[in-house]
């Protein structure tokens, strides 16, 4: 018989835990498996919430997370002003690429310390002991901006493609900058419903949105490959366009990339939602390489098709729904009804894509107020024992969504400038993970035991990882072209920039006297 502690957590609680992690036998509805329950004893953390997911769910809950295909067909616009078919296709592709050694990165990391924090508790674990703490708290904060400022992207991404909707069925509706943040609100609203009401639901509705997300790809690709227009593959593949008067395809191309990016950013959602996974160290990192592979697979073979039935550049670009992909729809079914069941799809899979970014952004803020890292700390991590989830943590992600989608009163490129500061944010904490992680495989110290490791090919996919992602960076706060005006400009690096100079203000007076990090919590293996 192997030998089992009674090994006390914390806050006085005590569970049996069977301290070798080998024996998965025995699970708990709420705690998950032994293993799930060794590595929540090992990082110092009582679970508060149930582990109602697995593998089937939560790979549903990424897959539909990321939209891959759903998403490309909603940020075309942007990629075909900077950068034209050609530029979409090949920084797609090369984007796909960089994705998976990332994605595999994380997968290695989420397996070795499966807990929401995700992102900064790796870098408090495995930094250099005298930068773990400041590290594991920056990054905290960029995870919090990035989460949070996704959940209002996917939300005014969903809004605006209803707006254009709108348009092809009433062609006199003016199109107010107005009613796109209306919608927002809207958008929102249902979703901190959902995640609040039918949280319990949640693993359910997923695999069930899984199968929408699936055979909804088939249905609009074979409708588009039998009734749209054919173009010539050449012209398709190799013509690059400037419509942002950069007076360079090249830059036009790299100025554009956030509208490649978004569709493949995300995998990692599944890491803040392992404390409701079962058997999390095993199954978080398949769903990750998996949730990649296909996603990122079904994303280019919808953009070469939607970009080989695109018909006139100049008149998708122009389309008075403002949404390219609406304009391919109704080119391609001669038809506003059958565009309209199209585009209603894939708007349907953008809310519920918002809908489990909405319940991403709140665990991560939840694990980081639980380490006392934001203000008001004990407000965000409460846990609701009669729903199970962190619901201010919830309401504050619908907040975030409404005062942002106000931007879009102002700017005309609101959805660039909130896309920006999502991806920049995120990226950034990609970047400092991974390259502390591959700092350790350089040094030759030992690394944490997992279920999945990368072995000797860990090192050069986590540089291959960190080059991508810096190039990926820097280009995210870009323009859509030189010398913008003020309603033109990416304000994203603004906000960025404010971020971090709240987040180090924060530090200084309050943070760094009552936040130790998650490695202050985490014990050694018995």
């Amino acid at each position: 018989m192997q030998e089992t502690t009674k090994v006390p957590v914390v806050e006085g609680e005590r569970y049996d835990i069977d301290v070798t992690g080998e024996d998965d036998s025995q699970v708990h509805e709420k705690k998950g498996t032994s293993a799930d329950r060794h590595a929540m004893w090992r990082m110092g953390k009582v679970q508060e919430m149930r582990r109602n997911f697995r593998f089937v769910s939560i790979f549903g809950f990424s897959m539909i997370l990321m939209a891959s295909w759903e998403t490309m067909l909603g940020t075309s616009t942007i990629g075909l002003i900077d950068g034209g078919t050609a530029g979409l296709i090949w920084m797609y592709l090369v984007c796909w690429i960089g994705f998976i050694c990332v994605n595999t990165s994380m997968a290695e990391m989420g397996s070795m310390a499966p807990t929401s924090g995700g992102q900064y508790h790796w870098v408090s674990e495995f930094a250099p002991a005298k930068h773990q703490k400041f590290l594991s708290y920056m990054i905290g904060w960029l995870c919090v901006l990035g989460w949070q400022t996704g959940a209002a992207n996917t939300a005014f991404l969903a809004g605006t493609q209803i707006q254009g909707l709108i348009v092809l069925n009433k062609q006199d509706y003016g199109f107010e900058a107005w009613h796109g943040t209306l919608l927002v609100f809207a958008v929102s609203a249902f979703n901190v419903i959902f995640n609040t009401f039918l949280a319990k639901k949640l693993p359910l509705i997923e695999g069930i949105v899984l199968v929408v997300h699936i055979f909804g790809f088939f249905a609009i690709l074979v409708t588009l490959w039998v009734m749209g227009p054919k173009s010539d593959p050449y012209t398709t593949f190799t013509t690059f366009n400037d419509y942002g008067v950069w007076n360079s395809s090249g830059l036009a191309t790299l100025s554009g990339l956030v509208a490649v990016v978004l569709p493949l950013l995300g995998a990692d959602a599944a890491v803040h939602m392992s404390e409701e996974l079962r058997d999390a160290s095993k199954t978080l990192p398949r769903s990750m390489i998996w949730t990649t592979l296909i996603n990122g697979g079904s994303g280019w073979i919808m953009l070469i098709t939607f970009c080989s039935v695109l018909g006139s550049l100049d008149d998708a670009i122009g389309s008075p729904t403002k949404q390219a992909y609406l304009y391919v729809f109704y080119n391609s079914t001669k038809s506003v009804a059958g565009a309209s069941v199209m585009g209603a799809l894939v708007i349907t899979m953008a809310i519920f894509c918002n809908l489990s970014i909405t319940a991403t952004s709140s665990r991560q803020l939840f694990a980081f107020a639980r380490d006392q890292g934001v203000p008001f700390s004990s407000f965000f991590a409460y846990v609701s024992p009669k729903f199970d989830v962190p619901i201010n943590a919830i309401c504050l992600s619908f907040g975030v969504s409404c005062l942002l989608s106000l931007i879009n009163l102002g700017s005309s490129v609101a959805l660039m400038n909130i896309a920006s500061l999502s991806t920049a944010a995120i990226i950034a904490s990609y970047i400092v993970s991974i390259s502390c992680i591959a700092l350790k495989r350089i040094r030759g110290e030992p690394l944490l035991p997992s279920k999945f490791k990368l072995g000797r090919a860990g090192l050069p996919i986590n540089i291959a990882s960190i080059v991508f992602l810096v190039f990926i960076f820097i280009f995210s706060f870009f323009p859509m072209g030189p010398k913008p005006t003020p309603a033109g400009m990416n304000w994203s690096s603004l906000m960025f920039g404010a971020t971090i100079i709240f987040s180090l203000i924060y530090y200084y007076v309050r943070g760094r006297h009552v936040y130790a990090g998650p490695v202050a919590y985490v014990r050694k293996s018995a």
